[in-house]
Formats: structure tokens, sequence, C-alpha cells
């Protein structure tokens, strides 16, 4: 079975798709770091929340963007890529975009990075199954 290539426009939507969900995490970091979701066990509940928390966005990016499941896991390729970059740009220069306090700076670009890995797993998984 041959995969059509993405479009011009679902790459420049999951470049944009991409670019709202860092930030939507960015503010999820931000709101959550203060409340304790970065310690002890409540990481543990943060990091299992984000699986569930991933599917959503996964589907509702393949119905805007129109895609075929064999090019899914393409596109989430390039909103991970866009989102790292800016997770690693924010990192350097906006550190106060995720909060003030550097323990929950960097718990949240880690958590924002296990996010990454969540979304192109959901990808191949979701962009492969029958």
């Amino acid at each position: 079975m041959t995969v059509p290539a993405l479009t011009a426009t679902q790459i420049a939507f999951s470049i944009i798709y991409g670019i709202i969900l860092w930030f939507i995490a960015a503010m999820i970091v931000r709101f959550i770091g203060p409340m304790g979701a970065f310690e002890g066990i409540a990481l543990l509940i943060t990091y299992g929340l984000v699986i569930p928390g991933t599917i959503p966005f996964v589907m509702i990016g393949q119905r805007l963007m129109g895609l075929q499941k064999g090019q899914v896991a393409g596109s989430l390729m390039i909103i991970t890529a866009t989102a790292l970059l800016l997770d690693g740009i924010a990192l350097n220069f906006f550190r106060d975009l995720y909060g003030s306090d550097p323990v929950t700076i960097m718990a949240g670009a880690a958590l924002i990075m296990w996010g990454a890995g969540v979304g192109l797993v959901l990808g191949i998984v979701m962009g492969t199954s029958r």
C-alpha cells in the first residue's frame, strides 16, 4: 500500500499545530509546576497523564489535516520537531515562560520532551493500526 506524501498545506498545518501544542504544554508546565506536579509521586502521575492527554490532540490533528493513516507518523514528526525546537529556544532565551523556579523549568522541559516522545509513539501506533 502506497501512502501519499504530505501536502504543502498538511506540512504547514503540522508546523502551526506544533507551535500551538508546544505553547499549550509550556503553559501547562507553568500552571502545574507550582502545584507540586514535579515532586514525588505527583511526578509519576503527571508523566502518566501525558499519555491519555496526548491522544485527543493526535486525533484532532489527524482530522483537521485530513491525514490518511500512513501520513500520521510523518505529520507527528514535523509537529514534534517544531515543538522540540521551540522548547530548546525557550529554555535558552525565555526560561521565565515555564516559571521562575529552576527545578520547575528543567522538570517542565523534560516533561515536554516526554510528551514529544509519547506523541511520536502514538503517531506510529495510530498511524499504522487498522
